[in-house]
């Protein structure tokens, strides 16, 4: 049997030579890639059936790890202050995008959908990496998340680099997301 360590150090090396990935999140299983490769952002959208102009959410670690994609000149005193209320946890916020946030991450929007993960898999997932990861879904447009690693592999195969084999959170709901330029509330409750 693998250990926890030797899992998240063989996914995590994947992930680095531009693998797409699938790991566990708070309410389902993820896919997962380097956000600055485009070449696996570009394959994660096809395996995933997703137009490239919807966006796509980055989580992290840390609030390091999501830096690189925010603009912190456009960050207001609201938005900082939402951030500390709702980081690390299941809240994902739009927020400005910064000139070096790729714009197959984006889509269409000025903003970047970004979230300090607080589910121990997908950061530990992270902090191996030694980056923040796409995180998506792990299911084809229009079908449920799949909800375990052999689900993942029964649906999607070896068209999925590495699978991280551990427990998902027992939300039941993807994570909320907020709008901080406007604070409507684009998904959830």
């Amino acid at each position: 049997m693998k250990t926890w360590a030797s899992q998240l150090g063989r996914v995590a090396h994947v992930i680095r030579r531009g693998g797409v990935v699938a790991y566990p999140t708070a309410s389902c299983y993820g896919l997962g890639c380097d956000p600055f490769n485009r070449r696996a952002v570009l394959r994660l959208l096809r395996l995933k059936q997703r137009p490239q102009r919807k966006g796509l959410i980055v989580i992290g670690a840390s609030r390091r790890q999501l830096l690189p994609f925010m603009d912190l000149g456009g960050i207001t005193a609201e938005m900082r202050q939402l951030m500390n209320a709702s980081w690390p946890g299941p809240v994902t916020l739009v927020l400005p995008a910064s000139r070096r946030c790729p714009p197959w991450l984006r889509g269409r929007h000025t903003g970047i959908a970004l979230r300090e993960d607080a589910h121990p898999p997908a950061r530990d997932l992270c902090r191996a990496a030694r980056m923040a990861l796409v995180s998506t879904s792990a299911n084809p447009g229009g079908q449920r998340p799949a909800r375990t690693a052999a689900e993942v592999r029964r649906r999607l195969g070896r068209r999925v680099d590495a699978v991280l084999v551990g427990p998902i959170g027992r939300a039941r709901q993807p994570s909320r997301i907020i709008d901080t330029r406007s604070g409507r509330v684009l998904r959830g409750a």
